[in-house]
Parts: C-alpha cells; structure tokens; sequence
C-alpha cells in the first residue's frame, strides 16, 4: 500500500484547490445521489468520483486489488478532509505562501492539461522503425551488458580538468591517482556499483560498451570530473521481441517531445513576451535557442537522452 501512501500529499493540495465547497454545493444543488457519497466528514461529502479518479493514479493496481485500495484510500481522504477542514478554519488558505502554492499547482496542471489534449496520444511505430531502433543500438539491446563500475567523482574547477585527465592516464593504478588527487588537495569519493547498460547515460554508454575490463573513462560532471571504472561486465542480450515494448514508449516519447517543441514555439511566437527588469537575459536566451542554427542539437539524441533512458529502463526493469 507505499502508493496510497504517497497520495496523500498530492490529493491535499487537489482538495485544497478545489475548496470545501462540497458540502453547500450539494445542499444548494441537490444533485447528489446518496450511491455518489462515500463518506461525510463534519457534513462534507466526499464523493465516488473522487475516490475513483485517486484509484487510476495508483500505478499498476491490481483488480483483485481495488476493493482493499479503494478503502484505504477513503481513510486518506477522510482523514485528509480532516485537515483540510482544520487549515480552513485556522485561515492557511489565506496564507501568501499557501495561495502560492495553489496557485503554482494549478498554472501546471492546467499547462499539462492543454498539452496532454493537444497531443494526443502517439501513434505507435512501425516494426521497420522499431527494428531501425533496434539495430542503431546494439549496447541497448544485443550487445547489451551488466556493467560492475567504479565511480570516482572529483570536485574541480575547470581549469583543473585537463591536468586531471592527463593524470588519470599517466597513473598505473587508482591507489597512484588516488594519491595524486590528495596532494593536489582536490576532493573525491569513490563508488562502487552494478548497473544494466539501461541505467547508464546513454551518451556514453557506446564508448562503455568498447571498453574491456580494468579501463577507465573520464566524463564531465556538474561539480568536476566523474572518472567510470569498467571493474568487470558480463553479456546479457535482449532479443527484438523482448525489447519491442521499450523501443516502442522511447519512440512515442520523442514523437511527443517534437510535437511539444513545435506546440509552445509556435504559441511562442504568436504571442507578445515582454521580459523586464532583472530577468530580461532570459528573453536572450529564449531568443537564442529559436535560431536557425539551434533547434537541429535541441531536437537531438543529447536533448532527449534522459526520456529515452528512462523509458528503456521501465521497459527492461524486469530482465534479470
């Protein structure tokens, strides 16, 4: 029951936007049946259709599992209605930081709601595209591989990079360059883990797949350098059936991103945008990205890599 659990929060900002306006609106409308009513809370109902639209946001709920979750997720809404109840009383809907709040969750919602109906849902692709996926992607698929890693992050500033790299290939073993990194005062630490290629950054994971046992490859990192240790690996193929699934969600999930892309710049362009005062660098860079030399990268493979790991990674999850 962890995904009930984890409702709770979002479901109290949903009825806090929405108010307590259920109990008068009932009342003065008279349009509830007493089948919609789930529960009453201080004369506040809450209704079948709420607990019906919490239910389809629980991932992956069984049938034989909906009657226990539909009562556990009543308890919540009760007592979730309680402290609704209680803020309400004590004025927080009135609180600067709450109407912020609200307000915030509300522009997003209705943001991803013009979006999601925009868009549609993607066709599915082709066995030729799928196939075509497939087969640019032998570190993915057949030539995947479980990777055991040895991960030294080092923090840097960039002028430090260049001598760093030239150490790491100077250096006979990790205890030398480990050794180096502490007497040029830079601070590191060292990780260790295994990994399906799935779960690696797919920009690197194609050199990765080249590399034999006991190499090393330095990559860049938000506060330095990431030095990857290939400790050991071992073969694990996925066939074209197994992978269909994933290629498929990677494929619809690009679509979708250039259809997005396409969406907010041509509302972007329709539009009148006035950056002011402090912020008015962000209309330079807005305007930058737009250019004819831009959208070509911004449309690559780098731009869409963590969408595309993230659904080959649910869609291999289960592989052992």
């Amino acid at each position: 029951m962890q995904d009930l659990k984890r409702l709770y929060l979002p479901l109290l900002i949903v009825a806090l936007m929405v108010g307590c306006g259920n109990k008068k609106d009932g009342a003065a409308a008279g349009e509830k049946g007493p089948s919609q009513v789930a529960a009453k809370v201080n004369g506040t109902e809450l209704t079948v259709h709420q607990i019906n639209y919490a239910l389809q946001r629980i991932p992956n709920l069984d049938k034989d599992q909906s009657r226990a979750a539909s009562l556990q997720v009543v308890r919540n809404m009760v007592d979730q209605e309680l402290l609704v109840q209680k803020a309400v009383e004590d004025k927080l809907d009135r609180d600067p930081t709450v109407v912020q709040s609200l307000d915030a969750a509300r522009r997003q919602i209705l943001a991803e709601a013009y979006m999601s109906r925009k868009l549609g849902t993607p066709a599915e692709p082709s066995d030729a595209e799928v196939s075509d996926y497939f087969n640019k992607h032998p570190e993915l698929f057949s030539n995947r591989k479980v990777y055991r890693l040895q991960e030294i992050s080092i923090r840097a500033p960039k002028d430090k990079h260049d001598a760093i790299r030239a150490q790491m290939g100077a250096s006979k073993t990790l205890n030398d360059f480990g050794a180096w990194l502490k007497a040029e005062n830079l601070p590191a630490k060292a990780a260790q883990g295994v990994k399906p290629a799935e779960q690696l950054p797919l920009e690197i994971l194609p050199k990765l797949a080249q590399m034999s046992d006991g190499q090393a490859m330095v990559v860049n990192s938000p506060d330095g350098l990431l030095v990857i240790v290939v400790v050991g690996s071992r073969a694990q193929p996925v066939t074209l059936e197994q992978a269909k699934p994933a290629i498929v969600r990677v494929l619809q999930t690009q679509v979708r991103q250039k259809a997005a892309k396409a969406e907010l710049d041509a509302l972007r362009a329709a539009a009148k945008i006035e950056y002011a005062g402090e912020f008015a660098d962000a209309g330079k860079k807005v305007a930058a990205a737009a250019a004819p030399a831009e959208p070509a990268a911004a449309a690559g493979p780098a731009a869409d890599a963590d969408a595309d790991a993230d659904a080959i990674n649910k869609g291999l999850s289960g592989l052992k």
